[in-house]
C-alpha cells in the first residue's frame, strides 16, 4: 500500500548550513527571498512563539486554480496558532490565487521559485510573515502531502490532498488538510527539537524530528496511510503535553 506523507524539508535533506557563494544561493540553498524569511526550518521558532521581537503574524496563502484551501481547515490553522503563540497584535490571513505551475511534478526548487515569484508578505517591522503555497501538481516524491522548507515557508500538495480526501471511504478534506497544515506549522514552530529545545526527551530517534507519542500530531505516522484511516472516524490529532511544553518554554503560551 502506498504511503502518503507529511514531511518537512528536514526529512529530505537534514539540517545543513549552506554557503552563500552564489548570488541566488542562500542559507537554505534555495532561490533567494527576503533574508528574514530565508532561513532553515525552525530558525524563527522563538520569534513565532513569543512577542519579544514580533507582536503580530500575517499568514499569506497562495493557491493555484482549482485548489483553494478548505475554509474550515484555515479556521483550524488560525485557532491552532492562536492557542500556541503570543501575538497581542493578532493573526491575519490573506489569500490569493496565482497561476498554475503548468507542471505535473514539482521539485523543491520549483516550489521555492514559485514562492520567490509570487510571495508578497514578508517579515517587516513588528509583523512576522508566514507563507503557505497550495499547488496543482504533485511532488517529486509522489506520496508527499506537504512540506516545510524554510523558517516561514510551507507547501501543501493540493492535488495529492484532493485525490486522497473527500470521497466515499476517504477522510474528509477538512480533517486531512488540517492535519497536514498543522503538522507543518508545528515544524516551523520548532518541533521536534529543531528550534524549540526539548524539555523532556520525546524525539522519535528512528524517524527524525517527530514526537515519540503515537497519539501526537507530530508523531511520524501522521505521514502514512495509518492517519488517513484514522481520520475517517477519528479527530484531527493534537499536540501532546511534551510538544506543548517545548513551545511554552520557547516563548509560547
Amino acid at each position: 500500500m502506498k504511503k502518503l506523507v507529511v514531511i518537512s524539508l528536514l526529512a529530505i535533506i537534514g539540517v545543513h548550513n549552506f554557503s552563500c557563494s552564489k548570488k541566488d544561493s542562500t542559507s537554505t540553498g534555495l532561490p533567494a527571498i527576503n533574508s528574514a524569511n530565508d532561513k532553515q526550518v525552525g530558525a524563527s521558532a522563538n520569534d513565532l512563539l513569543s512577542a519579544a521581537n514580533y507582536t503580530s503574524v500575517k499568514i499569506e496563502i497562495q493557491y493555484m486554480p482549482g485548489f483553494a484551501p478548505d475554509a474550515a481547515a484555515i479556521n483550524n490553522l488560525t485557532a491552532f496558532f492562536n492557542s500556541l503563540i503570543n501575538k497581542p497584535g493578532g493573526i491575519t490571513v490573506v489569500q490569493s490565487q496565482i497561476a498554475s505551475a503548468n507542471k505535473v511534478v514539482l521539485s523543491l526548487t520549483d516550489i521555492a521559485t514559485i514562492e520567490k515569484n509570487n510571495r508578497t508578505v514578508f517579515t517587516s517591522g513588528n509583523q512576522l510573515g508566514v507563507y503557505f503555497l497550495y499547488t496543482d501538481g504533485t511532488y517529486t516524491e509522489s506520496a508527499v502531502l506537504g512540506l516545510a522548507y524554510r523558517n516561514t515557508s510551507m507547501c501543501i500538495l493540493g492535488k495529492t490532498v484532493h485525490d486522497n480526501s473527500g470521497s466515499i471511504g476517504q477522510a474528509s478534506r477538512t480533517k486531512l488538510e488540517s492535519t497536514v497544515i498543522e503538522h507543518e506549522a508545528g515544524h516551523i514552530l520548532g518541533l521536534v527539537d529543531i528550534g524549540s529545545p526539548m524539555q523532556t526527551n520525546h524525539k522519535d530517534a528512528a524517524h527524525g524530528n517527530h514526537c515519540s507519542n503515537t497519539s501526537c500530531l507530530m508523531y511520524y505516522s501522521s505521514e502514512t496511510t495509518d492517519v488517513l484511516g484514522f481520520l475517517i472516524t477519528g479527530t484531527i490529532p493534537l499536540l501532546d503535553a511534551n510538544c506543548k511544553a517545548d513551545l511554552h518554554a520557547n516563548g509560547g503560551k
